[in-house]
């Protein structure tokens, strides 16, 4: 029997709410994501497992601040004197598009540090190559069209849908793989990617029509003992109930509202040749709460808007959102420095205010909606809603695309 610990999409350098740590100098957020990272370790080294899999995403952008890198060196640094194997497998935040552009794990393929392994490219791991550990693993860093070329003997056809060859060109690969494979030895397959199936989380806000969706078929194969996944935010076990296990362990902390009712924690499992069975171990995270409100009525309004929030003290420590719709002439009647004080405990507390009345965007003099293209509509509307301007061109970007795909490749 083999005992693994699985987790996935860390995101250690999250820092979207709170103050920093007078000590540490750290975003307190960042706290939070590391004291998640902790108990992860710690059972690692508790439960003396054989192996530990990250399956992708250690921070937020393939480019961390060093102090960043530092907390997240002094963690694995850590399994590494345990002498407990870790295979690291980058994903989509940690891998540059572009060709040779190092990716946030770099470092410790170049350093070579005792049992840490890094997956810079779909590979095979036997026994030799994970420190003695009785059992395969197939591991799939996040794709890219050139991971997929390298690995392609033929010419790439630029006229077949960039998809179809990945998937075809790593649906090769895992065959000749799969041929491979040591028959009395237990199998994993770990992978960032997406599973056609899986429940989406806030992870996937912008990235319809650029995620590479691989079939249910790549995962669910007799050959495999246990799929560790990362990518999707929300834990997950796409086969539950049959083996093999293909299962999103989610991520170590919540990163924003979009995850307000999701469980986050890893994986312990125990395989052997035919049989795995596992525990998903819930860690002891921050609390987000989200009320909304709407008032229709000008009297005790600023005491009717607070009623909406839990007591004070489930208020404490929480990330806390308060949306009010009322009538645009109830504005004198808010009184917002009363409600901040109610939530005063909170770790954070938005207030966010939505009068109904709201005036209609004018277009300047002599000219008509039927003037206007379909992204300059979007633009007036986004504006109109407030959107700051990054905001809208990360909207439009999209909105390009998906009306480009619809009209056949042509721009709106």
């Amino acid at each position: 029997m083999v005992k693994i610990l699985h987790f996935a999409d860390a995101h250690i350098d999250m820092s979207n709410y709170g103050q920093h740590d007078p000590i540490s100098g750290l975003p307190m957020r960042v706290m939070d994501f590391l004291k998640s990272l902790d108990t992860i370790v710690d059972t690692a080294i508790a439960e003396k497992v054989d192996l530990v899999i990250f399956a992708g995403d250690t921070y937020k952008d393939r480019s961390p601040a060093p102090t960043f890198q530092r907390e997240w060196g002094r963690r694995m640094m850590r399994l590494s004197r345990a002498c407990i194997p870790v295979l690291l497998v980058p994903g989509n935040h940690d891998i540059s598009p572009s060709l040779g552009r190092a990716h946030a794990l770099q470092e410790y393929e170049t350093l070579d540090p005792d049992y840490i392994h890094v997956v810079s490219r779909p590979e095979l791991y036997k026994p030799e190559q994970l420190n003695d550990v009785q059992a395969q693993v197939i591991a799939i860093p996040w794709i890219t069209r050139h991971n997929v070329k390298a690995m392609m003997q033929d010419q790439s056809d630029d006229d077949i849908d960039p998809n179809m060859q990945i998937e075809q060109a790593l649906a090769d690969w895992l065959e000749e793989t799969i041929a491979d494979l040591d028959d009395d030895l237990p199998t994993i397959l770990t992978a960032h990617a997406s599973v056609f199936g899986a429940k989406f989380g806030y992870e996937q806000n912008i990235k319809i029509g650029k995620d590479l969706v691989l079939p249910p078929g790549f995962v669910k194969r007799p050959e495999f003992d246990y799929v560790a996944l990362g990518h999707i935010h929300r834990h997950q076990d796409l086969n539950e109930g049959r083996q093999p296990p293909v299962v999103y362990a989610g991520s170590i902390e919540r990163v924003d509202f979009g995850e307000l009712n999701e469980d986050k924690g890893f994986i312990i499992a125990e395989l052997s040749k035919g049989h795995t069975s596992y525990i998903f171990h819930k860690l002891d995270i921050r609390q987000f709460i989200d009320r909304t409100i709407a008032i229709d009525e000008n009297f005790m309004v600023t005491e009717r808007i607070i009623s909406a929030l839990p007591a004070p003290d489930e208020l404490k420590d929480a990330i806390v959102r308060l949306t009010v719709h009322y009538p645009r002439e109830f504005e004198t009647l808010i009184d917002e420095a009363q409600i901040r004080n109610y939530a005063k405990d909170a770790f954070e507390f938005y207030l966010v205010k939505v009068p109904s009345s709201m005036a209609r965007s004018r277009l300047p003099d002599g000219q008509e909606t039927s003037s206007l293209s379909p992204l300059e509509l979007l633009d007036l509307y986004w504006k109109q809603d407030h959107k700051k301007a990054e905001e809208r061109e990360e909207l439009a970007k999209l909105a390009e695309e998906i009306i480009s795909q619809v009209h056949g490749g042509e721009s709106a």
